[in-house]
């Protein structure tokens, strides 16, 4: 049980608790602390008996959070959510428990930070062991960034939760804690920056830091610990000479703070920037808090008449503020000392929303939410990238491409702001609005002249789309977009056109085999009837997946009629008594028919799983033909008394099989490939790769398989990673 102190006129409170409803009542003092400590008296239940990896009791992790959250001035709910985040995870406690106890909100944001079970793979590989791993993190990812774009509370515990366990990474085996450190970079960091919660931000750099570059961490600590003595003086001067101007013009409530920089933006420069150590000369900064907006702008009157303003290091992210709110002047001067000095300036609203970012525009006073600008974009993004990603995968791509990269700001001709990946083109512009204008813009105007659509937009520019109706994007523009989201959208869209195309060839394909099979295509390729065959099939819920899979060879011509055979004895039982009952079939043996030789065919290479028909040839014995091969059909009006019916045996022979698959050419997407074909067992009997001049690759593959059903499966994976474009079986008819 946990230690319980006295807290004077207030009661009996556990002890790991007093800072957190200490915190909350010099916030809100009229906080409803009852339901705070219900949800406390929950979690320590729930998690009683467990124990973290340092040895300390479980409770004291969802307490820390808790704290974290509650120091980042959010709600009451938050707090209790923080509390209560691990329970439905880690405890038998269910989600529909802490709904009834707690109210749907605290339910919605404790399902968004559960991540996703892992499935028991008891017979699987070390290899296929970490691919499921990776899927459930993407997916669990993803699930929790969606419930952030319904609530941001979502994101601000997780990023409580994250923050704490990186406090106590080191009683983690040192590669899982290198995992961890690496996915905080990745991904966390980023996107408290994006959300703006700056305490959070720099504190998970640092930590991470520290876990991945141990010796380069102790070595900037020393080199700054060293010369702070010198900085400090500077900075002192700095600030009595600063202090004096602002009293004599009247700004004597404005408040001046020195702001150190943070390690792992130490380490960037030095990297990145390739700039010695010695070089850094902005270690410690200045910042001056005033009480209105205009008052940022005198202030930045007296800093340039006190000391030269260096050039281009000037940003007023008060006129032009960052998607996720941030506001405040920026500006470079020489210092008193000689040496460059940053300066920042800006209201305490704006403080606030500095170093709290968007949990600082979540008020929940009255059941109202006030939110800012730059979330609800982030919100829109989030939703458009999800529905657009056919695979958690694709999602974390996109969101890890296009959210934490370096960004760029443009406008649009209304003044609108958006943000952008660095070196981004018109055609990014142009599908970050809007999917449909992207598809049909063919030109761009950027400060008002007509530039080719490659051009790369810089910071402030003014972007201009001319479009065309019938105007249709070129794969040529996969070599210079940069975003994710755009390469996602462009991707989705040549997909359907292949699509359209495949649906063609498989209804006159589906037909024609009808046709031979006698059932007449009109009779059952009505809508209401092709709707409930689709059901018959995997991933077809309508005529349109079916054509199509059969236009791709993943449903064969004549699997598809037999189904629709079977589907009319059950749901139209006079209607197949009138149909041609197939003839006896003769049977394939190893080395041949009747110990006469066979081959197959290779206008249409059948596979077992498929119905085929002989033809006798003279002296070359007989050629195996898919029963809906157009060769064959023409034989069947031809030389019908040469052609006979045939059954497969299985008896696990391999027969090879030509693929082709065209996708966008990326750097290890043939090793994906590869590894699909490893893990299904499919030996690949040839491979060639030719690069096309629209950024796309053409693959050429042979592969060996025992049956339809073998392939059908090797297709559909490769088929689902995200860059390949179009996958087909290859006939030479």
């Amino acid at each position: 049980m946990a230690i319980v102190t006295e807290t004077a006129g207030r009661g009996d409170v556990p002890d790991g608790l007093a800072q957190l409803l200490e915190t909350i009542r010099n916030q809100r003092p009229d906080a409803d602390t009852e339901r705070i400590l219900r949800a406390y008296r929950l979690a320590e239940r729930a998690h009683e008996g467990q124990a973290r990896r340092s040895g300390e009791p479980y409770i004291t992790h969802p307490v820390e959070v808790a704290n974290i959250v509650a120091s980042l001035h959010m709600d009451e709910d938050s707090v209790v959510a923080a509390l209560l985040h691990d329970v439905v995870e880690d405890t038998s406690v269910s989600l529909e428990t802490v709904k009834a106890d707690f109210g749907q909100e605290i339910a919605h944001m404790v399902g968004g930070v559960t991540k996703l079970k892992l499935n028991a793979l008891p017979d699987a590989t070390d290899r296929q062991r970490a691919a499921a791993e990776t899927a459930r993190a993407a997916e669990s990812l993803r699930k929790m960034l969606l419930a952030m774009a319904q609530d941001v509370r979502v994101m601000v515990i997780k990023l409580a939760d994250r923050l704490h366990n990186m406090r106590t990474l080191a009683s983690l085996p040192p590669e899982k804690q290198v995992r961890i450190a690496n996915e905080t970079l990745d991904v966390y960091a980023p996107l408290a920056a994006r959300l703006g919660i700056w305490q959070v931000k720099w504190q998970l750099e640092d930590l991470a830091f520290k876990t991945l570059h141990p010796h380069e961490f102790q070595e900037i600590t020393e080199r700054v610990s060293k010369s702070r003595h010198q900085r400090e003086e500077e900075l002192q001067t700095a600030t009595h000479m600063l202090r004096t101007s602002l009293d004599e013009r009247g700004l004597k409530s404005a408040s001046i703070t020195s702001r150190p920089k943070h390690l792992f933006s130490i380490f960037n420069k030095i990297v990145k920037q390739e700039i010695p150590f010695e070089e850094i000369y902005d270690l410690q900064a200045m910042r001056v808090i005033v009480e209105e907006s205009h008052e940022c702008y005198l202030v930045l009157g007296i800093v340039h008449e006190l000391w030269l303003p260096m050039p281009g290091l000037f940003y007023d992210y008060i006129a032009m503020p960052k998607p996720n709110g941030y506001q405040s002047l920026h500006t470079k001067v020489i210092g008193p000392g000689g040496d460059p000095l940053e300066i920042q300036i800006r209201t305490r609203s704006m403080h606030e929303i500095a170093e709290y970012g968007v949990a600082a525009h979540y008020s929940y006073k009255e059941g109202k939410k006030v939110e800012s600008g730059g979330f609800e974009n982030l919100r829109r993004q989030l939703f458009d990238w999800s529905s657009d990603s056919r695979t958690s995968s694709d999602f974390l791509r996109t969101v890890t491409t296009d959210l934490f990269s370096e960004q760029v700001f443009v406008f649009t001709p209304k003044g609108d702001v958006l943000d952008l990946p660095k070196e981004s083109t018109a055609v990014d512009f142009a599908f970050r609005v809007h999917s449909d204008l992207g598809l049909k813009t063919v030109g761009a105007r950027v400060n008002g002249i007509m530039v080719p659509l490659s051009t790369t937009l810089q910071n402030g520019d003014v972007v201009e789309l001319i479009t065309r109706s019938n105007a249709q994007p070129s794969l040529d523009w996969m070599e210079f977009i940069k975003s994710a989201d755009a390469r996602s959208k462009l991707r989705n869209y040549f997909r359907k056109r292949n699509r359209a195309e495949s649906v063609a060839r498989g209804k006159e394909a589906f037909e024609k085999g009808l046709r031979t099979a006698g059932i007449d295509p009109k009779l059952v390729t009505g809508e209401d009837r092709m709707k409930e065959f689709a059901k018959l099939f995997t991933h077809c819920e309508n005529a349109q997946d079916v054509f199509a899979r059969i236009g791709e060879g993943l449903i064969s011509v004549q699997g598809a009629v037999e189904k629709m055979r079977g589907h009319l004895r059950e749901t139209q039982p006079e209607t197949y008594l009138k149909l041609r009952a197939p003839s006896k079939e003769a049977t394939i043996v190893a080395g041949g028919i009747d110990n006469v030789m066979f081959r197959r065919a290779k206008c249409c290479s059948p596979l077992p799983g498929e119905e085929v028909q002989g033809y006798v040839t003279r002296g070359r014995g007989i050629i195996i033909h898919g029963r809906m091969c157009p060769n064959a059909m023409r034989l069947a009006e031809t030389e019908s008394e040469r052609l006979i019916p045939l059954e497969w045996p299985e008896d696990g022979t391999v027969y090879p099989v030509e693929l082709k698959v065209i996708c966008l050419n990326r750097q290890g997407l043939l090793m994906d490939i590869s590894t699909i074909l490893g893990e299904s067992k499919t030996n690949v009997s040839g491979m060639t790769v030719r690069t096309l001049a629209n950024h796309t690759a053409e693959i050429d593959a042979t592969v060996e398989v025992r049956d339809l059903t073998q392939l059908q499966a090797v297709m559909n994976k490769i088929g689902n990673i995200s860059d390949v474009i179009s996958i087909l079986r290859v006939m030479r008819g």
